[in-house]
Order: structure tokens, then C-alpha cells, then sequence
């Protein structure tokens, strides 16, 4: 039976999985303690984790690597420390297996046009390809399932002695002949029937993934991935979470169908959200995200963190600020300190920051302050579930930790370069401020019309309308409004205003357009560089799509109108009539 949310949004101590789902995208936002603590986005399919069978384009001994072609737009980066050579015996001790990997040399183990199945271990980010791996393995809910090994492991994170000999004794038995294990922090109390049936899913996907290498030329997509929201039901949603809240009745099923199979025992957690209120502004998500890209981050007391994000390494600064504390100077920098301690690990997960992280304390001088600081920060960190790893506060007040993750931040994922400053700040990228416009409409549904007038950046109008108009088309579509989309090339791309109104009357104001009409227009790049397209714009911000324009980039040309939509027309030149940038 379908649940409803209630009118307790975030109650004290709960934690809660908070799911938006449309056409566009997919955003998941986990609260605890009243907080929203980690937010993901997916707006299309996820490499890392996915299965290819790639063909080695070249070796490189001078790097003990290689770079295999899998079908992305870059080559991936293959280490020789990720190749596990077929002569090595995997129950040797790993000392041994580790001394004899690093004797080995990358061209003694593959060559240029040989054929590998690799797993992506690191996605694509700026400039670099995928990070990819030979060792693959299949992540379960209480178990990672390892092709081609023979040894049984248990999580790091599993202290109690007689519980990891308890699942090591139980994998020993659910092993299938050929492959390793490693069981999982979820496998703690859970039954050999349990951790079995996930074994036996594993070993069924593993043949599905053979069988699709055997039927599939090279470089290709042996096995994708899980959806983001089928790994946070497998990886995230645990006893500890209290509610999972979806609004996309169609999804709700689908969970509910997995989480059936994967964790029975928290079915009864899944809540449908059926109201009109949008979801993320009923749990006062929208607003935590507004402040997501922020560079200063303010704390309660008065103090402030402020984040630089480069692709080196992260710097997270400490100050004062406001606070200026009601006893002693070393107290109030300490209490300062440590409420940044808390915030700094909230903005880690949240922002889902990796590599190298730099946070700058304010200085103390007493010994036992430093470890008092110390301490509650590796507490706090316990709470994340990427691997971190923590330095002692150097002489300069200065803390290093690394974070493991596997593809881009939070902020690389929703944002784009700023063209002003060279890559020097962030905007919102067009995508993200074309999903802003488009849930501002949602929230003005209830209001009369039948019909928006949009003003934006040019760049924004090419994301709403989609390549050959569809993203527009899907939109009216689910909407049941008609959409008018015009560009203004002199406001900023985070800028757009948005009118309510009737088709008949924004018919009258912006559609003095008619089929075989000349008109001039100023011929642009598309935003869109991957597209190579060229577009036209008129004087009033219509968009134009041009046929055969490429070489006229600039100029002010006369164009005949061969299909007229409410965003966009589609016309072909007819000739050039001066030069204007």
C-alpha cells in the first residue's frame, strides 16, 4: 500500500532519504538531525562501476601504463598496478603478490590492439579520461563479488573479532569456485541465507556480463552501472534510516519492487510524496542548496569557513568573523574551531569533496587544545562512509586528510566554467539554470493561463529547447502549458524572468511569425560546442535554427522560415547582408 508523507518534515534525530525524481534528472538529499548532510544529482548515465571491453590503443613503458579505448569520447588510463598478470597466484600472501606486481612491466603484459575487459574505477574529469582497472568486481548489497580471485575478506570497518571470523567462516562456504568475496559492513547479523542469495544475484550478473562481451565487438559496454537511486537503496539505505521519500509514483514502484528483494525488512520505510507543494521546497531542501555553491559559509556562532575547490587539492579556511566570544581569547577560538570541525565534515559529504583536503583551524597554541580538536574531528568524520584518512594539526594550525571518491563533486557536477573569469569562479551551467526555470514553472501551476514567456540567456534557450527541439516538446508536453522562450543577450546566465498568460494573447505579442517569411537574423555559435551547430537570432531573441550557415559566423543575414514552433523556427539563408559580431 501507498504511504503519503506527513506534516512532520524533519523530526529531531531522524534520518531521512529525501528523493526528487523528473524527466531531466534525478537529486537525492539525505537530512539528519534537521540537516541536509550529502546531496547527489544524476543527469545521465554513470561510467564508474560500468564494465567495458576496450581494445589497448597504446603502452607506455616510460609510465608503467597504458590507454585502452572503451568508447568514450577520451581514452582511459590504465596503471600496471591494475592489471592482475594471469600467472600470479592469488592465494600467495600479499606481500608476496605486491612484490611480483611491481617487478612486472606494462609491456610485458599487454600490447597495442589486444582486446580487455576493464572495469571504470575513476570517471572522466576535465581534461583526463577514466581511471580504469582489470580487477573487476560486482558490489552487492552485503557483498562485492570478485571474477577471477580466490580469497574471502571482511570490511575494515567490522571491529568485533568473533562477527569477522563468524562471516569469514560463512564466506568460506558461499564462495563460488573461480571467485573472491569481500563481505560488506552491511553483512554484520545477517544470515548465511541472506548473504548468499546476494551471491547467487552477483553470480547471475556476472554471467550476463560474459555473455554480452562474447556477443559484443570491441570497444563496448559489457555492464552498466545501477541507476543513483538503486545505489543508494543498495549502499545507503540501512536500519539507521528512518524514512525514504519519493515523489515519482512510477519510481516509488520500482523501489519498493528492489528494496522487496534487497532489504525486505525496510519496505514498510518507502513513503510515496503525492502532494503539490514540490518536494525539496516541503523539506526545505531547495533553500539548503542555494547556499551549496557558496564560497564563505557562515557558522552560527558568527564564524565563517571559506572553501576553494581547485583540481589539485581542496582549502577550507577558519575564521572568527563575527564571534567574539564571552570569557577568554584560546576559548573562544577553541569553540570556534570546533563548530567549524562539525561543519567542515558536513560540507565534505555534502559537497562530496575528494583528494586532497586542506583546512586551515585558527591557531592554538595549548597542546591539549589541538587534541581536543583533533579528536572531535575524527569523530565527526566517523559519520562519512567515503574512506578518509586524517593528518595531526601541523605547527601552522594546518589539518591534511584525504577523501576517496570516484568521479566529479557535487559542485563540478551542477556547475560549468565561468566564461568571465577564465575559470577562476563557478556559474550555474545552462542545464542547471534551464532545470531552475523549469521547476519555477511547476510552482505556478495553480496560477491562470495557459501559457509562460520565458526571458533568458541564449545559452539557457538552447538548453530548454533541446537538440531538435525536444527537451521543449517533453516540457509542454508535461507541463500542459504553452512555452514562449526568448533570449536576451545582455543579462547574465544565471539571470531569467518568467510571465504567466494565455496562448491567445502571447500569440499576438511574439508570433508575428508565418511560414516562408524572410526576416534577418545575427548567426552565432551554439552554446552547445559538441554540436558544432550555428544559430540564428533575431532582433526580439528568436531562435532560429540554420541550415548550411557554418561559414557565416558574425554576420547579419536574410533567412526564409521553413518551420515555425512558439521557441523556435527552423530557416534556411538566403544571403548575407553586412557583417555584424
Amino acid at each position: 500500500m501507498r504511504g503519503s508523507s506527513t506534516p512532520s518534515v524533519r523530526g529531531p534525530g531522524q534520518i531521512q532519504i529525501i528523493v526528487n525524481v523528473s524527466s531531466r534528472e534525478t537529486r537525492i538529499a539525505v537530512l539528519e538531525d534537521r540537516d541536509l548532510v550529502e546531496y547527489r544529482v544524476e543527469r545521465e548515465e554513470r561510467v564508474v562501476g560500468s564494465i567495458f571491453k576496450g581494445v589497448v590503443q597504446n603502452v607506455l613503458p616510460g609510465m608503467d601504463a597504458a590507454f585502452v579505448d572503451i568508447g568514450l569520447e577520451r581514452n582511459a588510463f590504465l596503471y600496471v598496478a591494475d592489471i592482475m598478470p594471469d600467472d600470479i597466484n592469488d592465494n600467495s600472501p600479499a606481500s608476496v603478490r605486491r612484490s611480483e606486481l611491481r617487478r612486472r612491466k606494462i609491456k610485458e603484459l599487454i600490447k597495442p590492439g589486444q582486446e580487455l575487459m576493464v572495469q571504470v574505477t575513476k570517471g572522466p574529469r576535465g581534461t583526463k579520461g577514466a581511471r580504469v582497472t582489470t580487477r573487476i568486481s560486482l558490489p552487492g548489497r552485503y557483498v562485492v563479488l570478485m571474477p577471477e580471485h580466490s580469497q574471502v575478506g571482511v570490511s575494515r570497518k567490522l571491529e568485533d573479532r568473533k562477527e569477522r571470523e563468524r562471516l569469514r567462516r560463512i564466506g568460506e562456504k558461499i564462495t563460488p569456485a573461480g571467485f573472491g568475496l569481500i563481505m560488506r559492513t552491511e553483512c554484520e547479523g545477517r544470515s548465511a541465507e541472506e548473504l548468499l542469495a546476494d551471491v547467487q544475484f552477483l553470480q547471475q550478473l556476472w554471467a550476463q556480463t560474459m555473455e554480452s562481451a562474447k556477443r559484443l565487438r570491441a570497444p563496448a559496454v559489457v555492464h552498466r552501472d545501477q541507476t543513483l537511486l538503486y545505489r543508494t537503496i543498495r549502499d545507503v539505505f540501512g536500519d539507521e534510516i528512518d524514512r525514504l521519500v519519493i515523489d515519482d509514483p512510477e519510481e516509488y514502484e520500482k523501489v519498493s519492487l528492489v528494496a522487496g528483494m534487497v532489504v525486505p525488512a525496510l519496505r514498510g520505510k518507502i513513503t510515496l510524496y503525492d502532494q503539490e507543494e514540490p518536494i525539496f521546497d516541503h523539506y526545505g531542501i531547495e533553500k539548503d542548496l542555494d547556499r551549496l555553491l557558496l564560497h564563505k559559509v557562515w557558522l552560527k556562532s558568527g564564524g565563517y569557513l571559506v572553501v576553494d575547490e581547485t583540481e589539485a587539492l581542496t582549502a577550507i579556511d577558519v575564521n572568527t568573523g563575527k564571534q567574539v566570544g564571552s570569557h577568554s581569547l584560546n576559548e573562544t577560538i577553541l569553540s570556534t574551531n570546533m563548530e567549524a570541525a562539525r561543519e567542515v565534515c558536513r560540507q565534505l559529504r555534502l559537497r562530496d569533496m575528494g583528494g586532497i583536503i586542506v583546512i586551515d583551524f585558527i591557531d592554538m597554541e595549548e597542546a591539549d587544545a589541538q587534541k581536543r580538536l583533533l579528536d572531535y574531528f575524527t569523530k565527526q568524520l566517523a559519520r562519512d562512509r567515503a574512506r578518509t584518512r586524517v593528518g595531526k594539526i601541523s605547527s601552522l594550525g594546518l589539518v591534511e586528510i584525504t577523501r576517496k571518491r570516484t568521479g566529479e563533486s557535487v559542485t563540478e557536477a551542477i556547475t560549468s566554467l565561468c566564461p568571465l573569469c577564465n575559470g577562476r569562479g563557478r556559474i550555474a551551467s545552462s542545464d542547471t539554470v534551464g532545470l531552475w526555470i523549469e521547476r519555477d514553472m511547476r510552482r505556478r501551476l495553480n496560477e491562470p493561463g495557459n501559457a509562460f514567456h520565458i526571458v533568458c540567456h541564449p545559452a539557457v534557450v538552447e538548453a530548454l529547447i533541446g537538440a531538435d527541439g525536444e527537451v521543449i516538446e517533453e516540457m509542454e508536453h508535461e507541463l500542459q502549458r504553452g512555452l514562449y522562450i526568448r533570449a536576451n543577450h545582455d543579462i547574465g546566465i544565471e539571470e531569467y524572468h518568467i510571465e504567466g498568460g494565455t496562448i491567445e494573447e502571447f500569440d499576438r505579442y511574439f508570433m508575428g511569425f508565418r511560414r516562408a517569411q524572410v526576416l534577418e537574423c545575427t548567426v552565432r555559435r551554439s552554446a552547445v560546442e559538441s554540436t558544432g551547430k550555428v544559430i540564428g537570432w533575431t532582433d526580439g531573441g528568436y531562435f532560429v535554427e540554420l541550415l548550411g550557415a557554418e561559414d557565416l559566423v558574425g554576420q547579419r543575414v536574410k533567412v526564409v522560415l521553413q518551420d515555425i514552433r512558439r521557441a523556435f523556427g527552423v530557416g534556411d539563408v538566403i544571403q548575407p547582408v553586412g557583417n555584424r559580431s
